[in-house]
């Protein structure tokens, strides 16, 4: 029987490796940007759009799900895999960082990559409580009260069925101070134990072998973090999330954290930075440091936004330019003179200019179709890049 990862090359320069994830929906080759499919879609695009574009695996979001159409619904009607028809690898999260973002609701733009809970944005509203035993929280759809427990978490998951899910854990606010932040540590441990104990207990639904994530906290506290790093690691999980509000919106932190937790986390068990990937540069930071999958809802929002993936543009735009400046009325080029995808091989800046002046829908499908074709395409740049030994030097070539 094969393991459920397997290293398959480790660069000498720096952290870097690839490997494959083994599932019952296909291997997963590592590292590999996963695509956000929040509400049992990747907004904007269809499954045909994901096959094209070579996504490997995308998320499903545990509490969005809860919500509407309810996990319920979804095990009557199959599984998530069978209820959206998408045949390939599926990952959820737990929905903590959902319902804790419920409670602090300290959005910025820069940290609306991390989730695709817009909805969720209510002013001065706090509509969650933690306490030692889970969250209660209402519902930013009608204010109706639920509450997530490690045990409820994990049973809403095993009825959703992805391949991979994750423990309950207390996403750590990134400016949390060493009290608050030792206090969610110790709660995040406890539930750990308690998703496991629930993910042993609770029974399979489905004929595909599922597995489990460990995540690790401490926020921005070195001391917190080696130990959240050894606990997590030395319970068995199936693979090791590095979680937190830092991850992914704060990256010179998110670089700190990997570097100093990553000679401590098994070679043996595939490492996922969760809510990474705003910018392509950011696939490298985490790489560099031997991470193997990430994710983030930022391709296709920022693509909703006209911001669009360009590699000349370098690392000072974040690799993007803003698709409804005028300068590209009657700009014919395609968005990227470099990028295979459907859009840049069909169509003009002009034209995408076009679609978003007049609010077309279309423009919002072709521009996400680009913008995860990069982030997918890049991945594939990077494996190859890092089988052959040659990373860094593809690092340079981006300007990085």
């Amino acid at each position: 029987m094969k393991p459920f990862f397997e290293t398959t090359t480790q660069s000498s320069e720096c952290a870097a490796r690839t490997g494959i994830m083994h599932t019952n929906h296909g291997d997963i080759q590592t590292p590999c940007f996963m695509p956000v499919g929040t509400q049992a879609t990747v907004k904007a695009l269809d499954n045909n759009d994901l096959h094209t574009s070579n996504a490997q695996i995308i998320l499903g979001n545990t509490y969005h799900l809860h919500l509407r159409p309810t996990e319920d619904t979804i095990a009557e009607l199959g599984g998530l895999h069978r209820f959206m028809n998408w045949n390939g690898p599926m990952l959820t999260d737990s929905g903590g960082f959902q319902v804790f973002s419920l409670g602090f609701q300290k959005e910025t733009k820069e940290k609306q990559g991390k989730n695709d809970s817009e909805n969720t944005n209510t002013p001065n509203a706090k509509l969650s409580s933690i306490d030692e035993n889970g969250v209660t929280f209402r519902s930013h759809i009608d204010g109706s009260e639920h509450r997530f427990t490690p045990e409820e978490s994990i049973r809403i998951q095993k009825k959703l069925g992805a391949d991979i899910i994750m423990a309950f854990d207390e996403c750590t606010p990134d400016d949390a101070d060493h009290t608050y932040a030792r206090t969610a540590l110790e709660r995040t441990h406890r539930w750990a134990q308690e998703s496991l104990d629930a993910f042993n207990a609770i029974p399979q639904l489905f004929d595909h072998q599922q597995f489990l994530f460990g995540i690790i906290q401490g926020a921005n506290h070195d001391d917190l973090r080696l130990e959240s790093t050894k606990y997590i690691c030395d319970l068995p999980f199936d693979g090791i999330a590095i979680g937190g509000e830092s991850i992914g919106y704060n990256m010179e932190a998110t670089k700190t954290i990997l570097e100093l937790i990553e000679p401590y986390i098994p070679k043996d068990k595939p490492r996922y930075t969760m809510g990474v990937g705003f910018s392509p540069a950011d696939l490298f930071a985490v790489v560099e440091r031997g991470v193997d999958m990430f994710d983030c809802v930022a391709p296709t929002r920022i693509a909703r936004n006209g911001a669009l993936y360009n590699k000349a543009a370098g690392p000072d735009k974040k690799f993007r330019i803003n698709i409804t400046n005028a300068k590209f009325k009657k700009d014919i080029s395609p968005i990227d003179d470099t990028c295979s995808c459907f859009t840049c091989q069909n169509h003009t800046r002009a034209y995408l200019n076009h679609l978003f002046a007049v609010d077309e829908l279309l423009g919002y499908r072709l521009a996400s179709i680009h913008n995860v074709h990069v982030m997918l395409n890049t991945m594939k740049e990077i494996r190859a890049a890092i089988t052959e030994d040659r990373f860094m030097k593809l690092k340079q070539e981006w300007g990085l």
